[in-house]
């Protein structure tokens, strides 16, 4: 096979998986989201599982709204602030956050969903976001040599000579509604602690 095709062959697969990935993307969020109220009903969130996933999810949500205040969407290859650290920091910031929520619960299964999730949503994703950024961006791939997908550097990579620093804007946090993730993280919480007493108080049932 030769390099177009190999090429055409990978987008091909992108492409199909993308197709997949929007068909169960709502039914599995639903599926996600049932396990782990059936994961909360069945057991006592322990206080102190809850308290050390603050440890993941506090750095997961600082790093998305870090991340959110450089990306420039579809106009720049943002390669400073988090971005010189690791490719997909808003992606990162999501795992360790859904990670976070796992040890709160102290729930395999709920880990387990919430990988299959990431899996089946995010890596047809970040393939395709990756396709686009080449396609654009002729400095992609020397930008992918230099910083790595998702585990991030030790150090931030150099940057390439006439690239700004960049700085951190509350311009671009609000334009993507980064807020959204410390709202819905704050929800979960509350139902963490109050929800599996609501319910029980409402059927009658000992806690």
């Amino acid at each position: 096979m030769t390099a177009p095709q190999q090429d055409q062959s990978q987008q091909d697969w992108i492409a199909r998986w993308q197709r997949l990935a929007r068909r169960i993307r709502v039914p599995l969020g639903f599926l996600t989201a049932a396990l782990y109220l059936f994961e909360l009903w069945r057991r006592v969130p322990q206080s102190a599982a809850v308290a050390w996933s603050l440890a993941l999810v506090l750095p997961g949500l600082w790093l998305r709204g870090y991340a959110s205040g450089y990306v420039k969407k579809n106009q720049e290859l943002t390669t400073t602030g988090p971005y010189a650290w690791v490719r997909n920091p808003l992606y990162l910031g999501s795992i360790l956050i859904a990670a976070g929520f796992a040890v709160a619960l102290l729930s395999w299964a709920v880990a387990l969903a919430l990988t299959v999730m990431f899996v089946a949503i995010y890596v047809p994703v970040i393939a395709s976001e990756e396709r686009f950024l080449r396609a654009t961006f002729p400095g992609f791939d020397a930008y992918c040599r230099r910083v790595p997908r998702l585990i991030p550097r030790p150090f931030p990579a150099t940057q390439s000579a006439g690239v700004e620093r960049g700085r951190f804007s509350w311009s671009l946090y609000l334009k993507h509604r980064e807020y959204n993730a410390l709202i819905g993280a704050i929800l979960l919480y509350l139902s963490l602690v109050f929800l599996r007493p609501a319910l029980s108080a409402l059927l009658h049932v000992r806690p």
